[in-house]
């Protein structure tokens, strides 16, 4: 009993630590992972997505790495699988936050949240730019529109199969209008290689 105490306190002192859990944090630990579904019946804590935990009330939300990447890299944009899954139009559920910046800007290193960074040309890192507030965080995210462009741009890093879902996602739920493909198209400069897609959905 003494050693399930413990090694629930120490869930519980991490959690406290990072503000936000992730079941491969109790690894160094030896803490087996049903710890925090343990807890989570206990009300001890309270999952906020998938993969992630946080203390009852602690006001974390399921987007917490992105305010927290933000946060510490304020000029990046939440870009690619990372702008995707914030604005609901794939199945992935990336475990790094995903971030756009400059050409020659500094690669940061953080220990958490993991980022994957992706350097963008100055036309295409301020283009279609929005701006959101999570947990008192200004995050910048890139437009539905602008992020289907992006991943065709990077369909070697993201996946073809990707790009394309999210390209029909955002026009069924009408997340923006074919000109708005049309105009980012041209920005990411892959017009030619988006246009039989394009073309398929304005039939």
């Amino acid at each position: 009993m003494a050693t399930q105490t413990t090694k629930t306190d120490k869930v519980l002192e991490l959690v406290r630590k990072a503000g936000v859990l992730r079941p491969r944090d109790l690894d160094p630990y030896n803490i087996p992972r049903t710890y925090l579904s343990r807890l989570c019946a206990a009300g001890k804590l309270h999952r906020i997505g998938r993969g992630l935990y946080v203390l009852p009330g602690s006001g974390a939300t399921e987007h917490h790495s992105l305010a927290e990447a933000c946060k510490r890299v304020p000029k990046g944009v939440v870009c690619l699988l990372s702008a995707l899954s914030f604005h609901e139009l794939t199945t992935q559920a990336p475990f790094e936050v995903w971030l756009a910046i400059g050409e020659k800007a500094w690669r940061p290193r953080l220990e958490y949240p993991p980022l994957r960074i992706v350097h963008f040309s100055k036309v295409a890192l301020n283009a279609g730019v929005e701006e959101h507030q999570l947990e008192g965080v200004t995050v910048q995210v890139y437009s539905p529109a602008k992020t289907v462009a992006d991943c065709f741009k990077y369909r070697n890093k993201i996946g073809l199969d990707v790009a394309i879902e999210a390209l029909r996602e955002c026009r069924r739920a009408r997340h923006c209008t074919m000109d708005d493909l049309w105009h980012y198209a041209d920005i990411c400069r892959v017009r030619n290689v988006m246009r039989p897609y394009l073309e398929s959905l304005a039939v």
